[in-house]
């Protein structure tokens, strides 16, 4: 005598149950790793900036920045869904996994753009929530929707949206945007296409797949590498600025020189090796993040901006924030570096 199992169906539990063991892959959309790079060029910002500003409004101009850049990490991850699915290296993100639907990314991803500029719009000062509200703008439609799979000058243009946090921060405290924060953006706009098509380098293929039109799918990989020789040629005589200029100490000063000499090492590196040989663009990408978080973490130290500001009383507000958020967002950022392939899947 046989018998036939009958099949139990479990309950399904409901969704604010499920909400806890989804928030790591809420989290994931949010590009942690690229969040804190952005973070921690915004507290360098606001650090060496010569303003007044209470350490719980720099609190809070940091977590709307944090929100900013979260914001445009989840939009990005919303509308590339289709593309991410197609290659190996972001397939396993959340929405392409299955774990977060569309449009939950899309209703998280403007809930905290709307929150991050309202923080600064109402907390902060109006030119913060306005630079940051531009970002987010610039990120996602001008970028992600408009030139990602339009051009291959895709990244260059694109990092103007990265570049911005410098501004942001120096804003958050002066209410104004000076030199200073303006050649620091420079500088992260100038670093932004060798650091990418470094790593692009080794993924061709994938943006091949994808339809991404990425420098060295439409160029090539010779000439990929003579566009990261030329901006690279660019970034670092740019990253003396800080110390020609006189807002930087003695100790940037040689930080920029020692780390630029190795950055244009390992372009050569890059040049002279086969096609086969995947270790060289590599290693300029991983060595491009610790290149620009020495350079911020460098703007800390040394004479500082005190000397270039043309304001004699400057607050102790910048020290305070500095204890308090820039260096441990520091530790975080240079954690991140040291997990191995710092934002590989995140970019």
């Amino acid at each position: 005598m046989s018998s036939t199992a009958i099949p139990v169906s479990r309950p399904q539990l409901p969704a604010w149950c499920r909400a806890p063991a989804r928030l790591p892959d809420f989290v994931a959309l949010m590009k942690p790793r690229v969040m804190m790079l952005a973070v921690f060029t915004a507290l360098v910002g606001l650090a060496i900036a010569p303003g007044h500003l209470d350490p719980l409004l720099g609190s809070i101009a940091i977590l709307g920045i944090a929100a900013g850049a979260g914001a445009a990490g989840v939009l990005n991850m919303w509308y590339d869904a289709d593309i991410d699915a197609l290659m190996a290296r972001t397939a396993r993100r959340p929405i392409p996994r299955g774990k977060i639907s569309r449009t939950e990314a899309l209703v998280f991803g403007l809930a905290l753009a709307v929150s991050a500029v309202a923080i600064h719009g109402f907390a902060v000062n109006l030119i913060t929530a306005a630079l940051l509200g531009f970002a987010i703008f610039f990120y996602i439609v001008v970028y992600t929707v408009w030139l990602k799979r339009r051009t291959p000058q895709n990244i260059v243009v694109g990092g103007g949206a990265g570049a911005l946090p410098p501004l942001i921060g120096w804003a958050a405290a002066t209410g104004e945007i000076g030199l200073e924060p303006l050649v620091l953006f420079l500088i992260v706009f100038l670093w932004t296409p060798p650091h990418f098509w470094a790593l692009s380098l080794n993924r061709s293929d994938d943006y091949h797949r994808a339809g991404v039109p990425m420098l060295p799918v439409v160029a090539g990989r010779a000439a990929t590498i003579r566009q990261i020789l030329f901006y690279s040629a660019l970034l670092v005589p740019i990253s003396m600025l800080p110390w020609a200029l006189g807002f930087a100490g003695t100790l940037y000063g040689a930080a920029a020189a020692i780390c630029g000499a190795a950055f244009i090492g390992l372009v050569f590196q890059l040049r002279r090796a086969g096609e086969a040989d995947r270790r060289a663009a590599q290693r300029l990408f991983t060595f491009s993040i610790v290149y620009l978080f020495v350079l911020f973490a460098a703007l800390l130290t040394g004479d500082g901006g005190n000397g270039w500001s043309p304001m004699p009383s400057v607050s102790t507000a910048p020290t305070a924030i500095e204890r308090l958020l820039v260096r441990p967002a520091a530790r975080s950022v240079w954690s991140a570096i040291g997990s191995t392939a710092l934002s590989r899947d995140e970019v």
